[in-house]
């Protein structure tokens, strides 16, 4: 496949790094010099110093060529132009879109990104996505990490196993048997940095980071049994009142009447902005560094603190400042790989990654075969991946227990005429299925050519 990314941004220098490892003929488009130099040192892909709106600029790109274009710069007009050029000069199948501005996706303005006006096929907005993916951590104190499948029936629960944690040191397949009311399977596990797939004598060790596939409805009764029991937050304090702060305390508003919510921003004038769009939550002008206003903001009796600056220090001190005045969690946003290391050093209990974020919703449309969601885990090792059976598909009349050779892939739970499924060895699935499953980075093929649709199909 032939694939134009447009920004060399991190967000764009990880989804063409991804794509060209997989065999993908990929170039990468930045207006930055510097940018372009670094992808062409990094990376095994062609790329182009230039404006990626520019019709020159994406015919050497190979636009005329291109399967898709995948537009992740850093400004929105960019990106936005960049699609139609794509659709109107070059015809190119896919377009996709990074958008920001919130603005362009409120309701009364959808008709911009209609067919007949700027032609874009997905458009991701990464302020929606992070704050989405925040307010299920607070619902879900006890995970790390957590992603919903299958119209929101399937969950997948990140777990971290503490020295406390009652399941260390018995073997996966004894789980089943001391809770064969529970369905759930651990389908891969990061052990000292190394993601790998459990096999069935597998344990658990102090210090791992479980990913469990799991019913919705059974997610509470999992993080008991992993030893989690954390109450949900009543009290929370949001340190930053940008576009994914404000988002968060406006759905905490209209989804959550009993939860008590401040927000703290460092600028006057947006912190004037933001009090103006909310109704209950109150707002706070100041550092979130500032000890007197975290002590203002009542941190000292705060269930969680939520920090989503655009600064990741700013996020990652006032955590642990949080944490040592009284707070009872914490959860930061951090953009820079260079972090991961030192997040749990610093007492920081969950972290947010816009970039392993943005990459999992562009990479949902970027596979082939019938994928209808992917979740990148750990820097990109692995995906959790949703897929549909249809009739074509080469994974239909063969038992699961067939893959048990591949040490990549975990198969989890199965969607079917509306309710959910745990998968087993015998297990055939059938036409409309949908199943959630995790694979390797270096499997991820295995999966697209086990759910990929025969041409003649439409």
């Amino acid at each position: 496949m032939k694939v134009i990314v447009c920004g060399a941004g991190q967000v764009g220098t990880g989804i063409a790094e991804r794509l060209s490892s997989e065999g993908n003929n990929v170039s990468i488009v930045d207006a930055s010099a510097e940018l372009v130099q670094r992808a062409n040192d990094m990376l095994d892909v062609r790329a182009i110093h230039g404006n990626a709106a520019h019709p020159d600029i994406l015919e050497r790109a190979g636009a005329r060529e291109a399967d898709m274009l995948i537009a992740v710069t850093l400004h929105d007009e960019v990106n936005m132009v960049a699609c139609q050029v794509a659709h109107t000069l070059f015809d190119i199948p896919t377009k996709i879109a990074r958008v920001r501005a919130q603005t362009y996706l409120e309701k009364e303005y959808r008709r911009l990104f209609s067919r007949e006006a700027l032609p874009i096929d997905y458009i991701i907005s990464p302020e929606i996505e992070v704050g989405n993916m925040i307010l299920r951590r607070l619902q879900l104190p006890g995970a790390f990490d957590t992603v919903s499948f299958g119209d929101g029936k399937i969950s997948v629960l990140g777990i971290a196993c503490g020295p406390e944690c009652p399941v260390l040191d018995t073997p996966l397949t004894q789980l089943a048997e001391l809770f064969p009311d529970l369905p759930a399977i651990t389908a891969a596990i990061v052990r000292k940095g190394r993601l790998f797939v459990p096999h069935g004598q597998d344990q658990l060790q102090a210090g791992d980071d479980a990913y469990v596939i799991t019913p919705t409805e059974q997610v509470v009764r999992t993080l008991q049994i992993f030893g989690h029991e954390e109450k949900r937050a009543r009290r929370i304090v949001i340190a930053g009142g940008g576009n994914i702060g404000l988002y968060i305390a406006r759905e905490l508003e209209e989804r959550e009447p009993n939860i008590r919510v401040k927000v703290i921003e460092v600028l006057r004038q947006r912190a004037v902005q933001i009090a103006e769009k909310l109704e209950r939550t109150v707002v706070l002008h100041g550092s979130a560094l500032s000890e007197d206003v975290l002590r203002e903001a009542e941190i000292t009796a705060a269930d969680t603190l939520v920090a989503v600056t655009n600064d990741d220090q700013v996020n990652l001190l006032t955590s642990a400042l949080a944490k040592q005045l009284g707070c009872r969690t914490n959860l930061a946003l951090v953009n820079s790989a260079n972090y991961a290391g030192m997040v749990r050093s610093l007492g920081i209990d969950a972290q947010v990654d816009p970039r392993a974020i943005t990459v999992s919703r562009v990479l949902q449309h970027v596979r082939r075969g019938r994928i209808r969601g992917v979740h990148s885990v750990h820097n990109g090792a692995g995906e959790l991946i949703e897929a549909e059976v249809l009739e074509t598909a080469p994974v239909l009349g063969r038992p699961l227990r067939d893959y048990k050779n591949s040490e990549g892939l975990r198969f989890g739970a199965i969607l079917r005429d509306g309710k959910v499924m745990m998968a087993t060895g015998a297990t055939e699935l059938e036409v409309k299925d949908r199943v959630v499953l995790f694979a390797r980075a270096d499997h991820v093929r295995e999966v697209e050519q086990m759910f990929r649709v025969s041409p003649d199909y439409f």
